[in-house]
């Protein structure tokens, strides 16, 4: 599948995401108050707490699609810079603005128009000044080299067409002895190929799923260390028939052949404190 139209059909599902969202629709669920709104799967639920729910604007979380919560796990500190790749509707970016406090910053980075836009009238709403948007795509961050102490991301990276590239980009805005801190699906052991090739699911991060040792090779070779993948969430087989179904890529057959081999993963990197940023394409491999 060709990246261009892997991003365009992306873009336009994220499109429609941001326009639900903000008409008071919702793509995904969490905790009360979130329990209530509908578009959830098991994939994108209840993954944020009362108080983080209630700690930001309603439309924030009706546009999250992420699988995790990697400003819970990234142990944030005051003071620091943090970058949330493919910050949708604003959700982490807000959370992490919060938790770094008003001597830090939060940025976030989106392709799309209209989470953008979404995620501006989050801002105003939070009341956060530490927090900014940025237009981009995370293949070519638009930062420069060693400038945030922590990357975030939730359930985006896989959907990338060329994600050797993204974390080269994130190694390189990482400080040294940054943290690469993110959510994302993971699989374990064999797909079948109508799985792989279903752009429902790709949009959904299944279908683009790296499997450890692959995330682990990636990292590697972009140039990071101390890589860990802690398992946060293991979907069983009700769960595979659920968002099967949904998106019409098969039934209880495939469900069965998919029987606990994604999971949900908090994937945590360091970039060495003595990495040199890359200043080309291979200098990081």
């Amino acid at each position: 599948m060709e990246n261009e139209n892997i991003k365009q059909i992306v873009k336009d599902k994220y499109t429609e995401a941001a326009v639900r969202a903000a008409s008071g629709k919702s793509s995904c669920c969490g905790t009360s108050p979130a329990a209530s709104l509908d578009g959830c799967d098991p994939i994108t639920s209840n993954l944020y707490g009362e108080s983080e729910a209630s700690a930001i604007p309603e439309e924030a979380l009706r546009a999250s699609l992420g699988c995790g919560n990697p400003t819970a796990l990234a142990k944030l500190q005051p003071g620091e810079i943090v970058l949330d790749l493919g910050s949708g509707g604003g959700i982490d970016v807000l959370l992490s603005a919060r938790r770094v406090g008003p001597t830090g910053k939060a940025y976030g980075l989106d392709m799309t128009d209209e989470m953008l836009a979404l995620a501006e009238e989050n801002k105003v709403k939070s009341g956060l000044t530490n927090v900014e948007f940025l237009k981009g795509e995370i293949e070519n961050i638009p930062l420069p080299n060693d400038s945030v102490d922590v990357i975030v991301s939730n359930c985006v990276i896989n959907l990338s067409g060329d994600k050797d590239q993204v974390l080269r980009e994130a190694f390189r805005v990482l400080k040294p002895g940054g943290r690469f801190a993110i959510s994302d699906v993971v699989v374990r052991g064999e797909v079948p190929q109508e799985i792989r090739t279903s752009l429902e699911l790709w949009i959904g991060c299944v279908a683009g799923a790296l499997s450890e040792a692959e995330y682990r090779e990636k990292l590697a070779a972009a140039g990071f260390s101390s890589v860990d993948i802690e398992v946060t969430r293991v979907y069983d087989v009700n769960d595979a028939r659920e968002f099967l179904l949904a998106s019409g890529a098969g039934g209880d057959d495939t469900a069965s052949q998919v029987q606990d081999k994604f999971v949900s993963a908090f994937v945590r990197a360091s970039k060495p404190m003595h990495a040199r940023s890359c200043c080309a394409p291979t200098c990081c491999a």
